[in-house]
C-alpha cells in the first residue's frame, strides 16, 4: 500500500508539474524572454514560493522548459533525417526543421536562447547563457551521433562526427538566429544556401555498412 501511494504521490506530481510547465509556456509565448516567475506564478494560480518548490529558481524552470523543447526538437530532426529521400534532400529537410521551429515559436526561441533586458531586479542575475550552452552541446552531441551512426568518414570518423555535428548545430543556431531577426531572405532560400556549404564533404562521405543511410 504505501508503495502504491509512494507511486499516486509521484504521479501527480509530476501531472502537476507539467501543468506548470504549460503555463510557463503560455506566459513565455505571450511575454517571450521577459516572462517573469511573477506572471508565471498568476498564469498558473500559485504563489510565486510555490513555483520556487517545484523548480528552485528561474534557471529550474529554464532547464525544465529547454530540455521539453529540446526533446521536442530532437524528435522533429531525426524524423527529417530518416525520411525515404535522397541525401541532400535529407540535409535541407533537417535545416528546414531546426528553421521552421524557431520561426513557429520565436518567442519561446528567444526565452531559451537571450536574457531578458526587462527581467526585474530580482531575476537580473539570470544568465541565460549559463543554461543555453549546454541545450546547444545536447543537439551537437545528438547530431554527432546520428553522423557516426550513417557515414563512413574512414579512420577518424568518431572525432570528425563530432566536429561536424557541434560545427552543423553552431552554424543552425547563428544562422537561424540572424535570419529570425533580419529576415533577410526567405526560409527556403536560407536552407538552399546553408545546404550549398555544407554539401562538399558531405555529398563524398560513403554510407557506413550496415547502418542506416544519411
Amino acid at each position: 500500500m504505501g508503495t502504491a501511494r509512494q507511486a499516486d504521490r509521484a504521479d501527480s506530481t509530476e501531472q502537476r508539474r507539467r501543468q506548470l510547465l504549460e503555463a510557463a509556456e503560455r506566459v513565455v509565448l505571450r511575454d517571450g524572454p521577459g516572462a517573469s516567475m511573477n506572471a508565471i506564478a498568476a498564469e498558473a494560480g500559485i504563489t510565486k514560493p510555490i513555483l520556487y518548490r517545484h523548480f528552485g529558481d528561474k534557471g529550474g524552470l529554464y532547464r525544465a522548459l529547454a530540455i521539453r523543447h529540446t526533446d521536442a526538437l530532437l524528435a522533429s530532426l531525426r524524423a527529417a533525417l530518416d525520411a525515404p529521400r535522397e541525401r541532400r534532400e535529407r540535409v535541407e529537410a533537417t535545416l528546414d526543421t531546426y528553421l521552421a521551429a524557431i520561426a513557429a515559436h520565436p518567442q519561446v526561441y528567444r526565452f531559451l536562447m537571450h536574457p531578458a533586458e526587462d527581467s526585474s531586479s530580482s531575476e537580473r542575475g539570470f544568465d541565460v547563457g549559463q543554461h543555453s550552452a549546454p541545450l546547444l552541446r545536447r543537439l551537437g552531441e545528438e547530431l554527432a551521433k546520428v553522423i557516426a551512426e550513417r557515414l563512413d568518414l574512414g579512420p577518424e570518423s568518431e572525432e570528425l562526427a563530432r566536429v561536424w555535428g557541434h560545427g552543423i548545430v553552431g552554424m543552425m543556431h547563428a544562422a537561424g538566429d540572424w535570419w529570425l531577426r533580419e529576415k533577410p531572405c526567405d526560409r527556403a532560400r536560407l536552407v538552399r544556401h546553408l545546404a550549398d556549404l555544407l554539401w562538399g564533404r558531405l555529398a563524398a562521405a560513403g554510407d557506413r555498412v550496415g547502418g542506416p543511410r544519411f
